[in-house]
């Protein structure tokens, strides 16, 4: 990563200390937005709009079979099918690879917390606390703190990855990546200028997310896409998930996706429960506290996530008909870790890191979010069923997508923008489109690469490099789907 001067580290520094102290002031956003605007002297905006293999680039497809280490041998061959559907497939699931290019490539030295994962399917609908349904980044398993630059630039290949599998032309991934820039410059410099606390309630719910939408079609797909996040709830997903078994409610197995799970590991699952709950704010321990542990299962996720533990919890308050399911998720060291601090991991449970990093990006977050440990493994927890959802990348046109891709960038700024930095990154990008133009640039190499290394993902399997199991792909149903 290009560090940036000495300036910067002092500042840093100073603003560390202020986090820990009401005692002390930090620095002025005037000072702050003048030293960001003084980095593109050190760093130029157009020196990010390049990207091309180095000669000592690490081989993706090692990295990948790396990344498969401590994962559950039986869900490899899943989690590369997944990975073979489409190059977009292979990007979400590589977040390791990406992490590896664009820690090498220059960087102005700001880091917030960022999302570490931040292509376009991470964005969704889920519902706040006061149960309205907002959307916001929603993946932060490698969540940390980075440069703002890494977030932007998966986000922007991303979208030009995507749009080609839309069949847009080069040109409109060009225009979608430009209206995402610009609408992250323009969202970080507003929210840069307001006070902290009213920055820190800005979200976006269903109703405005409708209303920003210009393009119709757009509109319209987000009204289905919240209609059926409604929907997904744990009452109404109790019919499709259980059954009755022996007098008492299930979870429906069904293998290699939902698996039992045996009697001494539920038993640790349970106690690692019950651990769980004295990582919640008083007030929702005791909801939870009203509920009863009726089932365990062992369940598949994502893309990323395939072949570490993942576990939905089952469980029942005073009346059969109020349910709650919970999701564990294995939580490992953030793929962005070792080029912040090298070695030395930063947090001692990595669950708990996810969690409060979700926090700090997210406006509202739910409110069960907790961390725990199983052996030496740890987790953290969150509802499985509150309505969760996603706008269907492969249901719009280069024109919806251009429009969404806007709306994206706008959250990303808003995450940023609630930890640190604002008024730094805000100087540098500037008012012109000069970071826009860079960063499609950027982008459109990078979706060359990832199609270079889908293809390598590809001849590895057919070469017995890599195992990949038959119709997992179709499992999962689209690559764009969360």
């Amino acid at each position: 990563m290009t560090t940036s001067s000495g300036r910067h580290t002092v500042l840093a520094t100073a603003e560390s200390e202020a986090f820990s102290s009401l005692r002390k002031r930090p620095t002025s956003r005037q000072e702050r937005f003048a030293l960001g605007k003084g980095l593109r002297q050190e760093v130029p905006r157009r020196a990010l709009a390049h990207w091309s293999a180095p000669d000592d680039r690490p081989d993706p497809v090692e990295l990948i079979r790396r990344s498969h280490e401590g994962r559950l041998e039986e869900l490899v061959p899943i989690r590369v099918a997944r990975m073979m559907a489409s190059p977009y497939g292979f990007l979400r699931g590589a977040a390791v690879v990406m992490a590896e290019d664009v820690a090498r490539l220059p960087a102005t030295g700001i880091t917030p917390v960022i999302c570490g994962d931040a292509h376009l399917g991470n964005f969704g609908f889920y519902a706040s606390p006061e149960g309205e349904l907002v959307i916001d980044l929603n993946d932060f398993d490698e969540a940390h703190p980075g440069a703002w630059e890494w977030d932007l630039r998966r986000l922007v290949a991303s979208i030009w990855v995507a749009g080609r599998e839309n069949a847009a032309s080069e040109d409109r991934c060009a225009d979608a990546v430009m209206s995402c820039v610009a609408a992250y410059r323009s969202e970080v410099t507003l929210l840069a200028g307001q006070p902290l606390l009213m920055r820190s309630y800005n979200r976006l719910d269903v109703e405005r997310l409708r209303e920003s939408a210009t393009d119709t079609s757009l509109r319209a797909e987000i009204v289905r896409a919240a209609g059926r996040a409604r929907n997904r709830t744990s009452d109404r997903a109790l019919p499709r998930l259980t059954h009755e078994h022996e007098g008492r409610r299930q979870i429906v197995d069904k293998p290699p996706l939902v698996t039992r799970v045996p009697e001494p590991d539920s038993e640790r699952l349970a106690a690692a429960l019950d651990d769980y709950l004295e990582t919640l704010a008083p007030h929702w321990r005791r909801v939870l506290g009203g509920y009863t542990l009726v089932d365990l299962a062992h369940k598949v996720v994502g893309v990323g996530s395939v072949g570490l533990r993942a576990y939905v919890a089952l469980l029942e308050g005073s009346d059969p008909d109020d349910v709650l399911f919970l999701q564990l998720k294995q939580a490992r060291r953030s793929v962005l870790a070792p080029f912040v601090h090298g070695d030395s991991a930063w947090h001692a449970h990595q669950g708990q890191r996810v969690v409060e990093y979700q926090q700090a990006l997210q406006t509202v977050s739910d409110p069960l979010l907790g961390w725990t440990t199983v052996d030496d493994r740890q987790y953290y927890v969150r509802q499985f069923r509150n309505m969760k959802g996603n706008v269907p990348i492969d249901a719009i046109d280069a024109a919806a997508l251009a429009d969404y891709a806007g709306i994206v960038g706008r959250l990303l700024a808003k995450g940023h923008a609630r930890t640190s930095g604002a008024s730094m990154i805000a100087g540098y990008a500037g008012r012109s489109d000069r970071l826009d133009r860079s960063m499609a640039r950027f982008a459109r190499a990078y979706a060359d690469q990832t199609e270079a290394d889908h293809a390598a993902l590809v001849r590895a399997v057919r070469q017995g490099v890599l195992p990949a199991a038959e119709g997992a792909a179709e499992q999962v149903g689209s690559a764009f789907r969360p």
